[in-house]
């Protein structure tokens, strides 16, 4: 037997959905944790990245998709690029996240899913990040006025928070957007909201 035909395939629903929609086959993780040993943010985590894909493998659906850690993950890819199996684990988290959204699954942070919703909104509206607007998008969706205004006001007072935002690169970004939305209506996608 070859090793190319020596593929190890998901078992759980869990697992197929993390492969369609990431390409991610968590199967070969082996868990040797150089994942969690690298990640900055594991300590807040409830379950290590290993341990979380662990768990997708297994089908504990619910304990993945309630978990805390994939709203934690900073996406900086020190799992992916530590991995000895080339596990794209920021992926994985990635592919979990629009999976608990898709089954209608409330975030287990809800204040970090209100965060991608603003910059995303204020990046397709914008062309590019607009920090004030993106600020004002979150404190709409999280209703958290006053929280960090202390900070928001020196921010603004050394000139890090512009009142007009740039719209360099704002077209390109609009078709990326558009772009994006056609492909996604043509394979049936449906917006993850």
């Amino acid at each position: 037997m070859t090793e190319s035909s020596q593929t190890i395939m998901p078992q759980s629903q869990l697992a197929e959905a993390v492969l369609s929609e990431s390409g991610q086959n968590v199967n070969l993780c082996y868990q040797c944790m150089k994942c969690a040993a690298g990640c900055p943010i594991s300590y807040e985590m409830d379950y290590k990245p290993a341990q979380l894909i662990h768990a997708i493998r297994l089908g504990m659906d619910d304990l993945v998709l309630n978990s805390k850690t994939m709203w934690l993950c900073a996406s900086c890819e020190t799992c992916t690029t530590r991995c000895p199996q080339e596990v794209d684990v920021a992926k994985v988290m990635d592919a979990v996240k629009i999976t608990a959204l898709r089954r209608g699954i409330k975030p287990a942070i809800p204040q970090i899913a209100s965060f991608y919703r603003a910059a995303l909104a204020n990046i397709k509206k914008c062309g590019r990040m607009y920090e004030l607007g993106m600020i004002v998008g979150l404190k709409m969706r999280t209703f958290e006025f006053f929280k960090d205004a202390g900070l928001g006001m020196k921010m603004f007072k050394k000139g890090k928070l512009k009142m007009i935002p740039s719209l360099t690169g704002a077209l390109r970004t609009w078709s990326i957007f558009s772009r994006v939305k056609s492909i996604e209506k043509k394979n049936g996608a449906h917006d993850v909201k």
